[in-house]
């Protein structure tokens, strides 16, 4: 073949299809050895110039172009926001992006309101704070023949507030005969620890005669905080005491002392027939008379107690969600084939279960082990309902043990309910769904639902109310509801796990339908070849045309 015929087949072929291959071969005939074209055969240069020619029609070829196949559209050309040819995309965008702020905004009113709203009644619904006002002054043998005068004071006073209830809201005060609890101020104690009430007043049946006994002989050791009482349970709700309860208690102690001290001590100087001299012997009866003292059976403490039953209690939240995408990758790799089949996939749920279940109970294991690194007490005995105990615990050295299966039941009723959530709404929605899990579980565990409007009632049947409730009860003592906790618990991780399976199904249909519609526009579709060890293979299929829906048993492969 001459010259001519090899310059003939190379137009040809570039003809057909435009490339480089002659430029290279020149490039490589020069970097063996010829450094000049003047070193080259003429037959190369005629190459090598008619080659470097088609490259700059190339060039020029690679215009925007609207043909189907785009075969001559420059690769990674940029254009102008502004451009005509955005025109479409760009509509879609900015719809796209108003929608999801519209919804943004929408779910941040209405979601974060509910926060809020938990605290909004609050002057309204103190007086759901109940406390009890029981006087036993001069009802109780043997000082039946006593005129009480201390009883009826506080009484008074007490009633001065609620008739000014009007201006300030007060506490649920109720004045309580001494009858209902047999004439007992023990009993009035246990009514404080089962959680009949928030607190309670309680004069003492010896309060008066006492008072009077002590001005009459000079009794230097009288105590004039043994007249009156208040019971309080601070470790029940250590915020809602503090802010609510305590203040107004000390209102009624300033109230009560204001009217009760002038009157008593002038009655007792006015009275010629008690000496000076005995007087002086007591002065504390004399002046203040009566103080009231202010008796916490459950003192809330350690202040590294405050995590566990509170805000350390959003990450335990937090924690369950996020192992769904900690280890959902894992898990898929049992169903992507590579190098071995694909598991069937009622075993792939029943190994996402069993795994999940078995990280919560690891995981809250971690989650418990850091309060007792901070030593939170966990081993010391329990203690009398109605006395006063610093730091008890409900079982003693099994206290621990208790408290983290609180924490892994909360872990599957939180957590299974996450995985269960993720599964059905997708992203990025599920960033969304965590803030309201946090937010409906925190708004009704952290507060008190006594104080917060009647439509908050359901956060009774929220998890985290029940973790938090079976928590304070373990670390303090306190009155045991643990029975309905845990059966709360159980009953969130039961139905979540019963519908696990169904989301599972759901899951697996929504990513299949989005992958044949990826693959609606292509002209083959991949499938897993199980005769092949479950390596891709491409099928035909028409342009435009969704690949068929791959059908399978419900419990395939059993």
């Amino acid at each position: 073949m001459d010259m001519a015929e090899k310059k003939t087949d190379g137009m040809s072929s570039r003809n057909d299809l435009p490339d480089a291959s002659d430029l290279v071969i020149a490039a490589q005939d020069v970097s063996r050895g010829s450094s000049t074209a003047a070193d080259m055969p003429p037959g190369d240069i005629e190459i090598l110039r008619e080659s470097d020619s088609t490259i700059n029609s190339q060039q020029r070829e690679y215009e925007y172009t609207d043909d189907d196949d785009g075969r001559y559209e420059e690769p990674h050309r940029s254009t102008g926001f502004w451009d005509p040819r955005m025109k479409t995309i760009r509509k879609e965008v900015v719809f796209l992006w108003a929608r999801t702020l519209i919804l943004l905004t929408i779910f941040i009113i209405g979601v974060l309101s509910l926060y809020w709203a938990v605290l909004f009644h609050i002057s309204t619904n103190i007086r759901n704070l109940t406390v009890l006002v029981v006087d036993f002054d001069g009802q109780v043998a043997p000082y039946e023949g006593v005129t009480p005068l201390v009883g009826p004071a506080v009484t008074a006073a007490v009633q001065q507030m609620l008739d000014g209830s009007g201006t300030q809201r007060t506490l649920g005060f109720a004045p309580t005969p001494p009858d209902q609890f047999d004439y007992d101020p023990i009993a009035v104690r246990q009514a404080v620890y089962d959680f009949h009430c928030y607190a309670a007043v309680i004069v003492n049946a010896n309060a008066t005669a006492l008072l009077q006994q002590a001005v009459a002989t000079g009794n230097a050791s009288y105590d004039p905080t043994g007249a009156v009482q208040f019971i309080l349970l601070s470790a029940r709700q250590e915020t809602t005491y503090y802010n609510y309860i305590t203040p107004q208690l000390d209102a009624l102690t300033r109230l009560f002392a204001a009217q009760f001290g002038p009157s008593w001590t002038q009655s007792v100087m006015s009275n010629t027939s008690l000496s000076r001299d005995t007087l002086a012997l007591a002065p504390a009866a004399v002046n203040p008379g009566v103080t009231p003292l202010t008796i916490d059976l459950r003192p809330f403490g350690p202040a590294t107690a405050t995590p566990s039953v509170t805000i350390g209690l959003i990450y335990l939240i937090i924690v369950a969600f996020f192992s769904f995408g900690f280890f959902l990758p894992i898990h898929m790799k049992f169903v992507i084939p590579a190098g071995h089949p694909s598991l069937h996939f009622w075993q792939l749920i029943v190994w996402r279960l069993v795994a999940t279940i078995t990280t919560y109970f690891f995981v809250s294991l971690a989650y418990s082990l850091v309060s007792l690194a901070f030593q939170i007490p966990f081993s010391n005995p329990p203690a009398s309902p109605t006395d006063v105990a610093f730091n008890p615990t409900a079982y003693g050295r099994a206290s621990f043990v208790v408290y983290w299966m609180v924490n892994f039941a909360g872990m599957n009723a939180l957590g299974i309910a996450c995985e269960n959530m993720a599964m059905l709404i997708g992203q990025p929605w599920t960033a969304a769904w965590l803030i309201f899990w946090v937010i409906t579980n925190v708004s009704t565990a952290f507060y008190s639902v006594d104080l917060a409007p009647g439509f908050f009632r359901w956060g009774y049947a929220w998890p985290l109310h029940h973790i938090v409730s079976a928590s304070r009860q373990i670390l303090f003592d306190l009155h045991s509801e643990i029975g309905l906790n845990f059966g709360v618990l159980f009953a969130w991780a039961a139905v979540n796990v019963t519908l696990f399976p169904f989301f599972c199904y759901l899951a697996r249909w929504k990513m299949e339908r989005e992958s044949r519609t990826a693959q609606r526009g292509a002209e083959s579709y991949s499938v897993y070849d199980a005769a092949a060890e479950g390596q891709k293979k491409s099928v035909a299929k028409e342009k435009g045309a969704l690949p068929p829906v791959r059908k399978r048993g419900f419990m395939r492969g059993v």
